[in-house]
């Protein structure tokens, strides 16, 4: 099995989840298992084994799952999402949301001297801002709180489980604002303008794996943040629903967790290897010629305290704090230590697979790896031209027309960081389905009548690209960049603004 799909001791939270508790023995990788320890525990307690044969056993741990076929867990997904989708509805419930505020116009990226039409608008660089002057809430936020008030039954859309209206800018959501939206709630969760994630440990010492990953924030643990990670849950669900993937980079240890796999140190050690290294030193002191006289000199910590995935220092188990540490108990604080982290994001856990089972039926994810569910709800990382070349077409000009052939040539010299830009740019999204079958929308590219070397526009609704005429490629490539880099917002026009600022004086409760 990869580093992805190992299995171990843990617990599974949420719907479907089985509940196994663990004690889990500390080793380095070169050393084999010690059976004959006396204080050695087994994996799993008997009574969770016995209710097992081995080959189901071995799906339970996650160690067979890499061997099923895909129509394994493929066909009755699709055919629970068929049997429970919303029928006769192009989307679901109205939700309202505000980006910007509808009395002040402050700085512009977008130069006034430059076109700026429909996609190509102003993205303004203050704080969005109510009439009060209080800053707007989060999109995600915002979102959340009126989507969990809703029945999960009319979420279970094909394409827009809800339609945004976006108070204060000229768009109508004909899918593309929908889109746009949740690229902007997963650049949220991941800058921390919401504080349900955070980076790994890793990424915080710069050392290890998964530095560019993201876990669960242990800290958030309130009622509102209960719901908000059921929220996350839901986008997750409509992910996998409607084919659209987030643009989310969680740690390998979440996605186990998130389809039942149960975890072990290795997983511990991905995502905080100096935590793991500290523990294995504790455990091990007695090789460096620490006697039990000499352990509190080289030990800064006297009891049952450790370190969270945040860094906070926290009892690890119930009193810890006044449970003194010494040479003689290291052992059961190391294992202690270990049964904490790998269970300290449970009840996250716990919220988000309860959201996605308002979307999708979560008990399949126990026949899912870790990489299968990642690539159901996130699809691929990289934006491949090929595979847009294969769903493309061409509207107005010829494939072997030059404006053609330069559009090609410039994406293929963009970095991925840039053909990220670029599909937001024309479509709201960040990322592609990881299958090139389930792009349920043929990329357009239109050729329009506008003068020379004009800036591009789009329509993110309909996956369209318009290409004025260039002089050249390097005048097109040019062009480009700045509209993917400048030009992000949604088409705002000054009636829509007046139109729409009476409306949204009204209520502020959820912006």
């Amino acid at each position: 099995a990869t580093a992805a799909d190992r299995s171990a001791a843990g617990r599974g939270g949420g719907p479907g989840g089985s509940v196994c508790r663990n004690r889990c023995e500390i080793r380095t990788a070169a050393e084999p298992p010690e059976p004959s320890r006396p204080s050695s525990l087994p994996v799993f307690p008997q009574s969770c084994t016995s209710h097992y044969n081995a080959g189901t056993w071995g799906i339970v741990q996650g160690q067979l799952r890499p061997l099923l076929a895909p129509r394994v867990y493929t066909l009755p997904m699709v055919r629970s999402i068929g049997k429970t989708m919303v029928q006769g509805k192009n989307y679901g419930p109205q939700i309202t949301v505000k980006r910007i505020s509808t009395r002040s116009v402050t700085r512009p990226l977008c130069k006034p001297t430059l076109e700026c039409r429909t996609r190509l608008t102003l993205r303004f660089l203050s704080p969005p801002r109510l009439p009060s002057g209080r800053k707007c809430k989060p999109i995600f936020v915002q979102i959340a709180r009126q989507v969990v008030k809703l029945n999960a039954s009319d979420l279970r859309l094909p394409s827009r489980a809800w339609k945004v209206k976006l108070v204060g800018e000229g768009a109508d959501d004909a899918g593309g604002v929908f889109d746009d939206t949740i690229t902007e709630m997963c650049q949220e969760l991941e800058t921390g303008v919401v504080d349900l994630l955070i980076p790994s440990p890793n990424a915080t010492a710069e050392v290890g794996y998964n530095r560019d990953r993201f876990l669960f924030n242990p800290s958030a643990c309130l009622y509102e943040h209960m719901i908000q990670f059921k929220f996350l849950g839901i986008l997750m669900g409509v992910a996998v629903r409607t084919k659209k993937p987030l643009d989310l980079h969680l740690a390998p240890l979440v996605w186990k967790q998130l389809c039942c796999i149960p975890l072990q140190l290795e997983d511990l050690e991905e995502v905080d290897l100096l935590y793991v290294q500290t523990l294995k030193s504790i455990l091990h002191i007695e090789d460096s010629g620490i006697t039990e006289d000499s352990f509190h000199e080289m030990i800064p910590l006297d009891s049952f305290v450790g370190q969270s995935a945040d860094g906070k220092m926290v009892p690890i188990i119930p009193g810890g704090g006044s449970i003194p540490l010494s040479f003689s108990n290291r052992k059961e604080y190391v294992e202690r230590a270990v049964e904490y982290r790998l269970h300290e994001i449970d009840r996250q856990v716990a919220a988000v697979r309860e959201g996605m089972s308002w979307i999708v039926p979560v008990p399949l994810l126990s026949l899912l790896t870790a990489r299968q569910l990642e690539q159901m709800v996130c699809g691929m990382p990289e934006i491949c031209c090929e595979v847009l070349k294969k769903v493309v077409r061409y509207r107005e000009v010829d494939e072997q027309h030059a404006l053609v052939q330069w559009f090609w040539q410039t994406l293929e010299e963009f970095s991925n960081e840039e053909r990220v830009l670029f599909m937001r740019f024309v479509s709201g999204r960040s990322r592609l389905p990881a299958n090139t079958a389930d792009i349920s929308q043929r990329f357009q590219i239109m050729k329009v009548d506008r003068p020379y070397d004009s800036l591009p526009t789009s329509q993110t609704c309909f996956f369209q690209l318009r290409l004025p005429p260039y002089s050249s490629q390097v005048v097109m490539a040019e062009r480009l960049r700045y509209a993917i880099n400048n030009c992000r917002s949604i088409d705002m026009d000054n009636y829509m603004l007046s139109r729409n600022v009476d409306n949204a004086e009204g209520s502020d409760t959820d912006y």
